[in-house]
């Protein structure tokens, strides 16, 4: 029997319990890791594969740990007598209370040591542990820490609790699970580190270098300009110095964006400054929509300028909306400044047909 009579030595020092935590440690960073990069690149298996891993992993230690608590369970369990110390309930659900111990155990073969444990105990039983009473316990003789109080003696030590006189275990004599250690749990930390960051790692492509089929193509007029194109919606960002009130500019994104696609329509046309965005129509739609490639966009630097300058919003930014959703196609200048807001609305050939100035 091991008794400390001051801090425990460390545990989970060996070399096998070291590789132990680290692939444990390992396998938790990998599931993390999975769950999350497989989340943000929509990839399944990779998501089904974080949920999956520490299940297979769980169950595989389990299996491996099957040996070892043969062994615990074939040992016989010492009995010894034991005196409560103290006693408090911590806790508890319906007819049983969980309650701290503080015993001293009084083996017949060596000497008395103190040990702190946390049993249920039933409401009913709960008046038969009272401080310097006498009990029988029972605990696997390599830790003697793991003890528990015997509910129903046999009558041999039912007559020696009822003879005992025991006397108090000193403090310094105590009994207790040894720690972990920090080295285990430096392993522990290591081994997710290495898990998270080689998912990171074998997925990096995908993280910060995307190219599916909803990706760009590149640049339509700059190398500073960007196109994201999917099946319901296309994208035109300008670099700096550049916009789209320029000389053939519209012209040559929206072409860019409708390449190959020549009876595709559109729902909406949105037009700023420097971004183009194109929102078409699903296939096989009744809905009415507008072919991307027939606007007035030669007359859009104009009814910009118009707006602009007579509806009363002085240094203002401008969007242009161009749809036909509910009659004859639209086009919708937003002029927005300090002033508030204002617009006009131009029919397809570029004609102005409506003014609102700023209230």
């Amino acid at each position: 029997m091991t008794i400390t009579t001051g801090a425990p030595a460390p545990t989970h020092h060996t070399p096998l319990a070291l590789a132990r935590g680290l692939l444990t440690g390992a396998v938790v960073g990998a599931s993390l890791g999975a769950l999350v990069v497989g989340g943000i690149i929509a990839n399944a298996a990779l998501f089904t594969a974080g949920l999956v891993l520490p299940v297979v992993y769980g169950l595989l230690f389990f299996l491996a740990g099957m040996p070892r608590r043969a062994r615990e369970a074939a040992v016989v369990p010492r009995t010894a007598l034991a005196t409560i110390e103290s006693l408090k309930a911590v806790g508890g659900e319906s007819s049983d209370v969980s309650v701290r111990f503080e015993l001293s155990v009084v083996p017949d073969d060596g000497p008395a040591y103190r040990v702190e444990i946390t049993q249920d105990v039933n409401l009913v039983d709960l008046s038969d542990y009272r401080p310097r009473g006498v009990v029988v316990v029972q605990y696997p003789p390599d830790r003697p820490w793991r003890v528990r109080i015997v509910k129903r003696p046999t009558p041999e030590w039912e007559d020696r609790v009822a003879s005992a006189h025991l006397d108090p275990a000193p403090v310094t004599a105590t009994a207790a699970a040894p720690p972990e250690g920090c080295a285990f749990g430096f392993m522990v930390l290591l081994g997710l580190l290495i898990g998270a960051v080689t998912v990171v790692l074998l997925f990096r492509a995908d993280l910060f270098d995307p190219d599916d089929t909803d990706a760009a193509q590149p640049s339509v007029s700059s190398t500073s300009s960007t196109t994201v194109v999917t099946s319901g919606s296309g994208t035109i960002t300008l670099g700096p110095g550049q916009s789209f009130l320029d000389k053939g500019e519209l012209d040559r994104a929206v072409g860019s964006l409708t390449r190959g696609q020549d009876k595709r329509r559109a729902i909406t046309v949105v037009v700023q400054e420097r971004m183009l965005s194109v929102l078409f129509s699903p296939p096989d739609t009744q809905a009415p929509g507008l072919d991307p490639r027939a606007l007035p966009y030669d007359r859009f630097p104009a009814l910009v300028e118009e707006a602009r300058t007579t509806l009363g919003v002085h240094a203002p930014t401008w969007q242009i909306s161009t749809d036909r959703l509910t009659g004859p196609l639209v086009i919708r200048v937003v002029v927005t400044g300090p002033d508030g807001m204002a617009s006009l609305e131009a029919d397809g050939q570029g004609r102005v047909v409506r003014r609102t100035p700023a209230q």
